[in-house]
Parts: structure tokens; C-alpha cells; sequence
């Protein structure tokens, strides 16, 4: 048994494609020549931040000494946490912030001393506590 369908749908013929230079198309932006003077400038200050923060969790890994940082920042004693970190001798300004569940070392380095800004901030987060 053989269907007759009588109506055929019509074929459209595609949609005109539009050339690039068609009205409609955004006009390619201008951008100004790239300088990494100041990215690496910020590489290389990444780089003490790194050897810095090393260092920090070097000195963290002492048990003696973890026990102290911990001990004090469980008393809120914020002072002899910031005086504790200092002794670990780091070139890099160091912020500390701690919860009875971790603490956040912030290292902010400057890629020239007469800036004002800082260029770049390791942010060393670790879990000491439930």
C-alpha cells in the first residue's frame, strides 16, 4: 500500500550571506603596543614572594615553633603572632589572619621601592583547626 502526499513544502532558497565589510559587522579595535616591562618586573618580584613564602613554611614546618603561632592566635594574641612570624627573618611585608580553623599569610612584595602600590601578594591559606 502505497501513500500519495499531493502537497510538496517549497525549498528557500539559503539566506544572502553577508560580506565583512557588511554594515552590520563591528569594526576591529585598535589596541596599543604591548609592554612587559612592568609584567616582568612583577614576574620578578612573584619570584622572592615564592622563595619567601617557601621559606615561611619552612619555618612553620618546626613543630616548637607551629606550636607558639598556633598557641598565641588561639589566645587572640595577634601581636605575638605578627611578632613570631617576624623572627622568621622574610624580606616581605607579611599579614597574618587566623580563625580557631586556619590562617591566611598575605606576603605583598613592590616591584619598585619608590611605588606606593604593591605589584603582587602571595596568599598562603592552610587549615589548623575543625
Amino acid at each position: 500500500m502505497y501513500y500519495y502526499y499531493p502537497y510538496q513544502y517549497p525549498v528557500y532558497p539559503p539566506s544572502p550571506a553577508y560580506t565583512p565589510q557588511s554594515p552590520f559587522q563591528p569594526h576591529p579595535r585598535s589596541y596599543p603596543p604591548v609592554d612587559v616591562k612592568i609584567f616582568e618586573s612583577s614576574v620578578k618580584s612573584f619570584r622572592l614572594l615564592m622563595e619567601q613564602g617557601s621559606r615561611l613554611l619552612d619555618r612553620l614546618g618546626d613543630l616548637d615553633f607551629a606550636r607558639k603561632v598556633m598557641s598565641a592566635a588561639q589566645q587572640g594574641k595577634k601581636a605575638e603572632v605578627d611578632r613570631l612570624i617576624r623572627t622568621v627573618g622574610l624580606r616581605v611585608h607579611v599579614e597574618t589572619q587566623f580563625t580557631p580553623s586556619g590562617v591566611i599569610f598575605e606576603l605583598t612584595s613592590h616591584p619598585d621601592p619608590t611605588a606606593p602600590a604593591s605589584c603582587c601578594t602571595l596568599r598562603v591559606s592552610m587549615k589548623w583547626g575543625h
